[in-house]
């Protein structure tokens, strides 16, 4: 399958948007990480603004960038969510209250606590009537998302969007499922070459995989291991240097996915 790239998102510790990362990600400026910013949501009105957990914002954040890039109406655009996790922290709060005397349950708690919420928020957002995927893989939540994006951007040929997010669960989920820095990215992908395509991907399912693409830096290797939406991070790297190159993700065990990353010059297409 091949698709090709409009747009992306991109907020994490020491990245505060995708734009102001690029150096740090081409290897011209140093990285040096950060608490993970998450901005308030202007796209929310205030009710649902005010009702929006971390995650949530975390999600919006990176969807509303990737789509400002590409100049796409987030309206009429296919979504996928891929999460390893959701929302740990609203988890960690129902567990308290249900551990307590007082097991009376936040009705707002309860609906942010599901794994679809950010996708919840999205659609009032931008007012979507679009199809919204959602999925969890674990670790591999970022390539099983894509190969989810790509494989509907290829049928339908129209561009769909994937947003993967994950955050830290809090003490004690922490000690079973430890979990690295907040971090998200969101692609636009789109079935053909448009004028603001500036890559196309090949993706190929492989039933042998073989080791995963990894990272010079020991801090961003450090952060691509240890939050699993930041598997991206190979491939933020390779589009932000402007590079042409084949890269592995880790996926469902034995299996991997391949993907074949080329720069998409105006006037020039890859064929």
């Amino acid at each position: 399958m091949r698709v090709y790239l409009e747009g992306v998102g991109l907020c994490g510790p020491g990245f505060d948007s995708w734009q102001e990362s690029r150096p740090i990600l081409a290897g011209t400026k140093n990285y040096v990480a950060a608490p993970t910013n998450i901005p308030s949501v202007a796209l929310l009105p205030a009710n649902e603004r005010r009702r929006a957990v971390h995650i949530v914002r975390l999600a919006l954040t990176v969807g509303a960038e990737a789509f400002a890039e590409a100049a796409r109406d987030p309206a009429e655009t296919p979504t996928v969510f891929a999460s390893s996790g959701g929302d740990g922290n609203t988890i960690h709060e129902i567990l308290k209250v249900l551990a307590s005397t007082d097991r009376t349950l936040s009705p707002t708690r309860f609906h942010n606590s599901v794994h679809n919420a950010p996708a919840g928020y999205w659609s009032i957002a931008t007012q979507s009537h679009a199809p919204s995927s959602v999925l969890c893989c674990y670790d591999d939540s970022f390539a099983a998302g894509l190969l989810e994006a790509a494989v509907q951007t290829t049928v339908a040929r129209r561009a769909v969007a994937l947003l993967a997010y994950d955050m830290p669960y809090p003490s004690p989920l922490h000690e079973v499922r430890p979990m690295g820095p907040a971090f998200a990215v969101a692609l636009l992908l789109a079935p053909e070459a448009t004028p603001a395509a500036f890559a196309s991907m090949e993706l190929t399912h492989c039933p042998d995989g073989g080791r995963a693409s990894c990272l010079e830096s020991a801090d961003l290797e450090t952060l691509r291991t240890g939050t699993p939406a930041a598997r991206s991070l190979p491939l933020l790297t390779t589009l932000a240097r402007g590079a042409e190159t084949t890269l592995q993700f880790d996926y469902l065990g034995d299996m991997a996915i391949k993907l074949a990353v080329t720069p998409v010059r105006a006037g020039k297409n890859p064929t």
